[in-house]
């Protein structure tokens, strides 16, 4: 009989500012064109709510979501690449719903690159809803890439 180490469960909790060089590790990793470290910055200093997956002490994972007058965006969501596909991002969506929820907002708003096929299988399966498109929002290799617009619309705390 062998034994198995036991692996610690994730952790969710809100980023501080001394996770941005990990956070920054992980969306250089994450993305053709992350964001950049003043981005994320602003995004400590203007207030918006944010979750980190912690797994053995490490992050592993982030998201971002502002949230005013009924509604709330997802800004930002990555998963370190070795650590994808085991349901973090997931985990970060979740929790960022949840995040919308405490403040009210009646709606959830993101946008997702249109070849990020593995994004919208996550957010379409979670419930969201195609609304729209913004042509060349996001910068690419050879020019620029359309944005899907999802939504979805949340139920407040006390009907759940």
């Amino acid at each position: 009989m062998s034994a198995q180490p036991r692996q610690e469960a994730p952790l969710l909790r809100p980023l501080r500012l001394t996770d941005l060089t990990r956070v920054m590790e992980i969306e250089q990793r994450a993305y053709p064109f992350p964001w950049s470290e003043s981005t994320m910055r602003d995004c400590f200093k203007s207030g918006y709510q944010s979750t980190g997956v912690e797994l053995e002490a490490r992050l592993i994972g982030y998201g971002w979501i502002s949230c005013a007058v009924g509604e709330a965006h997802i800004l930002n969501i990555a998963t370190d690449a070795a650590f994808q596909a085991q349901g973090h991002g997931r985990r970060v969506l979740k929790r960022l719903i949840d995040i919308a929820r405490w403040y009210r907002a009646e709606t959830v708003f993101l946008e997702v690159r249109a070849s990020n096929e593995i994004a919208i299988g996550l957010y379409q399966n979670y419930g969201f809803n195609e609304i729209g498109l913004r042509k060349g929002y996001y910068p690419a290799q050879r020019g620029r890439e359309d944005a899907l617009v999802f939504a979805m619309t949340l139920l407040p705390p006390e009907a759940l």
